[in-house]
């Protein structure tokens, strides 16, 4: 699981709080650690591998936000193989472990093991967090049409550089001047806690605002695309909302169990003894959702992968080739030919200034077909009803 806790817990003189939890039987805790990073992990690859008798999906070539949904399974893949290498040398090792608790120990191996799994597996969901946010916001983007694949070189840049750079600062931080001596006041803990969980709260609280706009704005590209908003533009936009709906309930299920045991830790760290008895109902909440973060955390790349595609199948294609994607063929054979007469506008007569041209609405059945990437029935309803597809 990720949480800060982990990088707290290299500090020879860690406090009472982080010492209860990771002392709470971490034979059994390292186990589910493993058993649940390791299905998540298999079910994700699974998921994305290409399936026999499955048609490619209707992309218009590569998409920013199709890039993004990938680069997200990569890092929940990488920071699930993070957790099952930490939790694998922790039940294999346990002596290696113990040296970790030594003050002034002339072994550094432990130590450097634990800063750089902890790390590892901090800057790998941090990095997820951060690239859930461009996905917001590159969704928003592509129906105001102002986002395009070379805006992924901006996500890159933003995604990784304040992945990093808020993991070294809140590294740096907790363990200034050495690791001997981190942990010795909040002053050193309080701006590691803070590094680590800004990408999360800002996924929170931001991504729904702008889910909830982009929904609007699909509305009406919906409605401008043929001046009508029939069954198929109404169903289609429920989908897309449906879409950011479950993400966003799969990243509540995922994390909100560490926002819920960091703050019963903060506060058994202001008792003055977290032993005492009117606190036992507090620890056992604070351990009981310890245990469910090693179960939830580690299988966030695979419910993300159920949110953005559903389930794929199992019947995997191991034998890569090119495909030609149906909506290229149309696109560039119909356009490029130019071989039918424009549509009639049957409303003309009323809404004589809202003819859309072809070249809008293409790019509206592109921005539409890259919000409902993965949902084959809404990629085929799109292109049935697209101008393309009806013979523009």
């Amino acid at each position: 699981m990720a949480s800060p806790r982990l990088e707290t817990y290299c500090c020879p003189n860690r406090d009472a709080a982080t010492q209860l939890v990771m002392n709470f039987q971490p034979e059994v805790f390292c186990g589910v650690c493993i058993g649940s990073a390791s299905i998540g992990l298999l079910l994700t690859i699974v998921q994305l591998l290409p399936k026999k008798g499955q048609s490619p999906r209707k992309m218009p070539k590569a998409s920013s936000s199709s890039t993004i949904l990938l680069l997200i399974s990569i890092c929940d893949i990488l920071g699930g193989l993070g957790m099952i290498f930490r939790s694998s040398v922790w039940l294999g090792f346990p002596d290696f472990i113990a040296n970790i608790s030594v003050v002034n120990g002339t072994d550094v191996w432990p130590s450097a093991f634990c800063v750089g799994s902890a790390m590892w597996i901090q800057l790998l969901y941090s990095a997820g967090f951060w690239w859930l946010f461009c996905y917001a916001v590159d969704s928003y983007l592509v129906v105001r049409r102002s986002a395009g694949l070379s805006t992924i070189v901006l996500y890159h840049m933003m995604t990784w550089g304040l992945a990093v750079m808020l993991c070294v600062e809140g590294i740096a931080l907790l363990y200034y001047p050495s690791l001997s001596s981190c942990e010795n006041g909040l002053e050193h803990a309080v701006p590691h806690y803070i590094t680590t969980y800004a990408p999360l709260l800002l996924v929170l609280v931001v991504n729904p605002i702008l889910f909830r706009r982009t929904v609007s704005a699909v509305a009406s590209l919906l409605k401008g695309r043929q001046g009508i908003y029939t069954e198929n533009e109404r169903r289609l936009g429920t989908e897309i909302q449906m879409r950011f709906f479950k993400i966003m309930l799969v990243f509540v299920i995922c994390w909100s169990s560490n926002i819920i045991n960091e703050t019963l830790l903060f506060y058994l760290e202001m008792q003055p003894d977290i032993n005492e008895m009117p606190l036992k109902n507090i620890r056992s909440a604070a351990l009981i959702t310890w245990i469910i973060m090693g179960i939830l955390n580690p299988m966030q790349g695979f419910l993300f992968t159920l949110a953005f595609y559903g389930w794929t199948g199992w019947r995997v294609d191991l034998k890569w080739r090119k495909r030609e994607i149906p909506w290229e063929s149309m696109s560039s054979s119909t356009v490029g030919e130019n071989a039918y007469p424009s549509p009639v506008n049957y409303q003309s007569n009323i809404h004589d200034s809202k003819k859309i041209s072809p070249t809008d609405s293409q790019q509206t059945d592109e921005a539409i077909s890259m919000l409902s990437e993965g949902n084959t029935s809404s990629d085929e309803r799109l292109t049935r009803s697209s101008p393309i597809y009806q013979g523009w």
